[in-house]
């Protein structure tokens, strides 16, 4: 079990590293690495998230209601927790704290999410309808959220049209729009024709890598400091996350495969949407970045540490 973590994990840790020692030889400007991060955000990331996303089936989503609650409803209050205990506890501001929620309150399912769980429970359409069902409440919920409460308020002066304003220029991002685009598609039935699927595969396929070098090149920009907010946040996604949807499944009762691949799903290191957010606005990039390596490096204990906890709970073991 050991080994499949870390062949899934070698490659961002290898990359990351690689984007790190660039940053600190400085074979790319800062310049450079903010055109790497654009090329994600604006392009390769709302391109991986529509295609993801689009080739969801409609009745995946209405076929285990449990877990789409269960799963919806765990998300949302870790998202918020890391959003509120980032601006209260550690006296963030609200696009600070935004971009925490982002990286410590959401997983990384639709980079790790297959390779990690059909490995250990198979490539079974259970496994489809987790990522599936996680992905889009990361991806078309989480992340517009967040942007929403990143984006600045033009015109806060003006009373009542502060919140309409961010709204609005949330809504302007692709990484925001492309995801809800699709999930309105899925849910209207419609199927995106097979031609247009290299033409969306070819940009897609530059979202995971080019994320991950530009985290690196990041956290060699930012110095790096392990602190107590590190590790809070490190715990929020490695330790709260998980719990909270084990709790939340075992409450509702739900069948015992399900519940494993949920719980290890919301064990997953931080989503690199969150990093390359903040990249892109220069808000919380030290910490956040930091966080996400260290979580990446946790996950390899977290992992089978969950695994066994949920197999115990439910009496598989």
């Amino acid at each position: 079990m050991f080994s499949i973590f870390m062949a899934d994990l070698l490659p961002i840790i290898v990359i990351m590293a690689l984007g790190y020692a660039s940053g600190k030889r400085n074979v790319f400007t800062e310049d450079q690495a903010k055109a790497f991060n654009k090329l994600v955000l604006n392009y390769a990331l709302p391109a991986a998230l529509f295609v993801s996303l689009v080739r969801a089936d409609r009745s995946m989503l209405f076929a285990d209601m449990t877990l789409t609650i269960v799963s919806f409803v765990g998300l949302i209050i870790s998202f918020f927790v890391a959003f509120y205990s980032c601006k209260y506890i550690f006296k963030h501001t609200r696009g600070e704290a935004a971009v925490c929620a982002l990286i410590a309150g959401s997983p990384t399912i639709g980079f790790l999410g297959f390779a990690v769980l059909d490995p250990i429970y198979g490539d079974t359409v259970s496994t489809g309808l987790v990522v599936a069902i996680i992905s889009i409440i990361v991806n078309a919920i989480t992340i517009p959220i967040g942007l929403f409460l990143l984006s600045p308020a033009k015109g806060e002066n003006e009373k009542g049209n502060s919140g309409l304003n961010s709204l609005i220029s949330a809504l302007k991002e692709p990484v925001v729009w492309s995801p809800i685009l699709a999930t309105v598609l899925v849910l209207v039935g419609f199927k995106l024709p097979a031609v247009w699927d290299p033409t969306f595969d070819l940009i897609a396929k530059a979202n995971s890598g080019v994320a991950v070098f530009a985290a690196g090149l990041t956290l060699a920009a930012n110095k790096f400091e392990f602190d107590g907010e590190i590790i809070y946040n490190t715990l929020l996604k490695l330790v709260f996350m998980p719990a909270l949807l084990l709790v939340l499944g075992l409450m509702f009762h739900m069948s015992s495969n399900n519940l494993q691949m949920m719980v290890l799903a919301g064990a997953l290191p931080p989503a690199f949407s969150g990093i390359i957010i903040a990249s892109r606005f220069g808000v919380y990039t030290r910490t956040g970045t930091a966080s996400l390596a260290v979580s990446v490096l946790g996950f390899i204990i977290a992992a089978p540490a969950w695994i066994f906890i949920t197999r115990y709970v439910i009496g598989l073991v």
